[in-house]
């Protein structure tokens, strides 16, 4: 064979292949977009944030056209069809008209990871480059204050080394504390430093300056209230991680590891006057920041069965009693909107 017949020769081979390679992953993709037969009904659609319709928002996990979207659905009817929006994210929250969508999408060198902060209806209003992958997203009761933790390295809070970059936005001043290891830290007392520290899950009071995170340093994990005009947390207690504040400001819901060394996680609530918790009736490791739909009960996202990639939204009462119930298949990132 002559070296040009040996070089159509491969040069056929190579297209071959590549376009085999190319169907196969179309195929991949015409069916991660194909609606599952039973599963959630979708509809494109609005999607504000405010109005007079009590709405549950979330990040839609379902097979289709619009996987990753933001959709709503009404509060009372969780599994009714979603009205999805055109915005799609990794990681969402909203209030008081005021979004905060983490992105992540496929850039030149590396994904490009951002911060899009969204009016009532879903207009971009500022965009923030983030760090590394978007991991949790906050906005306070009033809108005004938003929140994002990303994984600079890492990319589980199981694993044995992470770096975390938390910031907090105030959307009125566009001021941006980008880094909350620069805050001053009260740890029993003193003022403590160590370059090991790492923030993240953020959760706002209704005075837009109050702040609850999880301080993570020296192998344990604290409860932190924050002060963000004063620039300074103070610890509370340890073993606590991805906080919630409940509507009535009286309660954190989290998540406590119940094995040191080891990716597993039992949803508690404390009370903030004695520091005293209980366990939820959900028994599952629960790896999220969980979200209050109301002052009685508790959502949260667990992953689908058989479906790695995909999560599933459940609830539970917040004091102790009860069992989970399935709120709504392929969800996650709720937002109770009023």
């Amino acid at each position: 064979m002559t070296p040009l017949r040996r070089l159509l020769v491969l040069l056929a081979a190579v297209l071959v292949l590549g376009g085999l390679a190319a169907a196969l992953v179309l195929r991949a993709a015409s069916r991660a977009d194909r609606p599952q037969e039973g599963g959630p009904a979708t509809a494109a659609g609005s999607v504000p944030l405010t109005g007079p319709d009590d709405r549950l928002a979330f990040l839609n996990g379902a097979p289709g056209p619009h996987r990753g979207a933001l959709v709503s659905v009404p509060a009372d009817e969780p599994r009714a069809v979603r009205t999805a929006s055109g915005l799609t994210c990794q990681r969402f929250h909203a209030a008081a008209g005021t979004g905060v969508c983490l992105s992540s999408t496929p850039g030149a060198l590396a994904q490009e990871n951002r911060a899009l902060i969204v009016d009532a209806q879903l207009r971009t209003r500022r965009e923030f480059p983030l760090a590394g992958t978007p991991s949790r997203a906050r906005v306070s009761p009033g809108g005004r204050l938003v929140a994002w933790t990303v994984f600079v390295s890492g990319e589980s809070y199981g694993a044995a080394f992470f770096s975390t970059r938390t910031a907090i936005l105030d959307t009125r001043t566009w001021r941006l504390e980008a880094n909350l290891e620069e805050f001053a830290i009260s740890m029993d007392g003193k003022d403590y430093r160590s370059g090991d520290v790492n923030f993240w899950g953020v959760t706002f009071a209704k005075d837009e300056d109050t702040f609850y995170a999880t301080l993570g340093t020296a192998g344990r994990t604290h409860l932190v209230k924050g002060s963000l005009s004063a620039r300074r947390v103070t610890t509370l207690a340890e073993n606590v991680e991805c906080p919630s504040l409940s509507p009535d400001e009286t309660r954190i819901a989290y998540k406590k590891r119940v094995l040191r060394g080891a990716s597993l996680w039992r949803e508690h609530v404390m009370d903030l006057k004695t520091l005293r918790d209980h366990p939820l009736a959900e028994k599952r490791s629960v790896d999220d920041q969980a979200a209050w739909l109301d002052d009685a009960t508790l959502a949260y996202a667990l992953p689908t069965e058989g479906a790695p990639d995909s999560t599933d939204l459940w609830t539970t009462p917040a004091d102790g009693t009860g069992t989970p119930r399935l709120l709504t298949p392929g969800a996650s990132s709720p937002a109770r909107l009023r």
